[in-house]
């Protein structure tokens, strides 16, 4: 089974940094686009940021400038650089994959979403 693994995540002071980290593992044939969704207490999960395969990269204007989205594809892993935090970036941080697994004797397409990690922006 494949799965998503989140960290990275934690309490920062309004201005930080962190890095967050997504690796996925299983029997992963092919990953194609992954991304980052966040979703603060109350409100509805919204894209972050997304990045395909061949590297190009999608963000919300909210994080335009201060974030920035890579991936390793040869660790299956995919990162999320936030950089100058504020308050309102708080919230659980979710990765996503589309990918190509090989189960049950054959192959198929499936989108995995991780735990989530919490993000806490505050003084």
């Amino acid at each position: 089974q494949v799965q998503l693994v989140e960290s990275g995540g934690g309490l920062v002071q309004p201005g930080g940094s962190l890095r967050l980290s997504c690796a996925a593992s299983g029997s992963i044939i092919r990953i194609n686009d992954m991304g980052w969704y966040r979703q603060a207490s109350g409100q509805q999960r919204e894209l972050v940021a997304s990045i395909s395969s061949s590297g190009s990269t999608n963000y919300a204007d909210s994080v335009k400038g201060r974030f920035t989205i890579s991936r390793d594809n040869a660790k299956n892993t995919v990162y999320l650089q936030m950089s100058s935090l504020k308050p309102e970036d708080t919230a659980v941080y979710y990765c996503n994959a589309n990918l190509l697994q090989y189960y049950n004797l054959r192959s198929s397409y499936l989108e995995v979403v991780g735990q989530g990690t919490l993000v806490t922006v505050s003084s």
